[in-house]
């Protein structure tokens, strides 16, 4: 089943989100769901705005990968998404795209899984973790699923 996913990340790691979307679409990496986002700059200034055209994106969604690059724990944007998929119940993975990143305390706080992007083993983990967060989230709690994980991770 593919699921919609809100994918939160910090202006300066926009490429890498665009390389997340774009794997949905490669044949040869088994990655199945329908990236919800804001991969193009809303054109405002108004932070009324951009919080509510994030928001119709998250809601949309049933999780929110955060991408993990340099500065993501400094990002007031990043906090507000991690917060408002929260609110929402959605399950909220991390993946870390730069080593050397620090994790953001919401993230360590809601106990979310993160998984390193320059891992192969943890890229074939990008659905599984998508379905674990849900189940574990408020949302999947709530709703049964028919996913099942075989991962022993």
């Amino acid at each position: 089943m593919k699921r919609r996913v809100f994918i939160s990340y910090q202006h300066a790691d926009q490429m890498k989100a665009h390389g997340l979307n774009l794997m949905t679409y490669n044949k040869h990496v088994d990655v199945n769901f329908i990236g919800r986002h804001l991969l193009n700059p809303v054109n405002s200034h108004d932070p009324d705005y951009i919080s509510r055209k994030i928001r119709e994106q998250i809601k949309g969604s049933s999780a929110t990968i955060v991408l993990i690059g340099k500065n993501t724990s400094e990002s007031d944007w990043v906090s507000k998404e991690i917060e408002w998929s929260k609110e929402k119940g959605n399950g909220i993975i991390g993946i870390q795209i730069d080593p050397d990143a620090a994790i953001p305390e919401s993230l360590t706080e809601y106990g979310s899984e993160i998984l390193n992007w320059y891992e192969p083993e943890d890229v074939k983990q990008f659905d599984g973790a998508i379905e674990r967060a849900i189940k574990a989230s408020s949302r999947g709690r709530s709703m049964p699923t028919n996913t099942v994980s075989t991962c022993s991770r």
